[in-house]
């Protein structure tokens, strides 16, 4: 288990703005959220980002000037887990922005629970997030926040002119040490406008780290960055690899002009949280 040493602290997402006003939400943690340890899984923590994200547009008159919005990345920061029973508090405010995406950082935070199922004490939950999002048109085509929506988000930060960095790498490796493995979709994991949710991308993540316990076992970091859009029917590759104490993962679909090659979907970097000098 890796440990923080003297003179080293955990690298943090950015925190809030001194007064920045700021949404919030609770969401009650259910058994259909945890793994077997009763932590709430990756997945989940998605499902709880994207209610957020509508409660907080449905709030504000954004449903009706900037109702439609795409995912590029999400960094999720582990830095306790939450478990079941527990009750989350999800505060979701703007970190940085330009005039067509944003930052949105959502704090999610839990002070444990025991019921007879789960009667041991353990810590309260903490995880950080941070997500890329796009304002597109009914095209989909990326649009320019409407001149309501950046007065207002523009107030919660100082940054202004946030641009587009990848913090993954995008080209898949030719071969790995472990096998491509085959990740077989639900129709239940698409939304109503035919593209697999979000969650459903963090399942297949979910997956992988049964054989990673180490990773998850400590305070731990998951960045991932969508690069193509998968639809009803689509075959989902997926090719690992394990270096060090960072895991790889590419989701590979067919692609080509004929349909006979593979290309990148989304790509997942599981890793320690980082650590750096105080």
């Amino acid at each position: 288990m890796s440990q923080v040493t003297a003179g080293q602290r955990r690298t943090s997402l950015p925190d809030r703005k001194e007064g920045a006003r700021f949404f919030q939400a609770d969401y009650r943690v259910r058994t259909g959220d945890v793994d077997q340890e009763m932590r709430v899984r990756l997945d989940a923590v998605a499902r709880y980002l994207q209610d957020v994200a509508n409660d907080n547009i449905e709030a504000t008159e954004f449903h009706a000037t900037d109702p439609f919005w795409i995912v590029r990345r999400t960094v999720i920061d582990v830095v306790r887990p939450i478990t079941w029973p527990a009750t989350v508090t999800a505060q979701r405010w703007c970190g940085a922005l330009s005039t067509r995406w944003t930052n949105m950082r959502v704090r999610l935070t839990a002070k444990h629970e025991t019921n007879r199922f789960n009667p041991n004490p353990r810590p309260d939950g903490l995880i950080e997030t941070e997500a890329f999002w796009i304002n597109v048109n009914e095209q989909g085509m990326p649009s320019r926040l409407s001149d309501e929506a950046f007065e207002m988000l523009s107030s919660m930060t100082d940054e202004h002119r946030l641009r587009w960095k990848p913090m993954n790498p995008e080209k898949a490796p030719e071969q790995t040490p472990l096998p491509d493995r085959e990740h077989v979709l639900r129709i239940t994991d698409f939304d109503p406008f035919k593209h697999l949710n979000n969650a459903a991308y963090l399942e297949a993540v979910e997956d992988e780290l049964v054989d990673h316990p180490d990773l998850v076992d400590v305070p731990h970091r998951v960045v991932i960055e969508y690069l193509r859009p998968i639809v009803p029917g689509t075959r989902i590759t997926l090719r690992r690899i394990r270096e060090g104490d960072r895991l790889s993962v590419w989701l590979l679909v067919p692609g080509g002009a004929k349909g006979d090659e593979q290309v990148v979907a989304a790509t997942v970097v599981v890793s320690p949280l980082p650590v750096a000098e105080a």
